[in-house]
């Protein structure tokens, strides 16, 4: 399972399927990361936390932890 925190910076990936629950899910689904949204990564931070991307048109960071249930391809 490839996951959101795997991609490389300048990387481009689509989302297939959001892992977690609760809160946790919806909040990700609500800043506009859902399935089959195309995402690019911006930056990563230099210890890797958190991950810049830019998804829908606009840029959003996102906790390393909150990256890795993101899964895509």
């Amino acid at each position: 399972m490839k996951t959101l925190k795997n991609v490389s910076v300048g990387g481009n990936a689509t989302v297939v399927k959001l892992h977690g629950e609760g809160a946790v899910r919806r909040r990700i689904m609500d800043m506009g990361v859902t399935k089959g949204a195309n995402v690019y990564v911006r930056k990563v931070a230099p210890l890797g936390d958190p991950i810049e991307i830019t998804v829908r048109g606009y840029e959003l960071s996102v906790r390393k932890s909150d990256a890795a249930i993101i899964e895509v391809q």
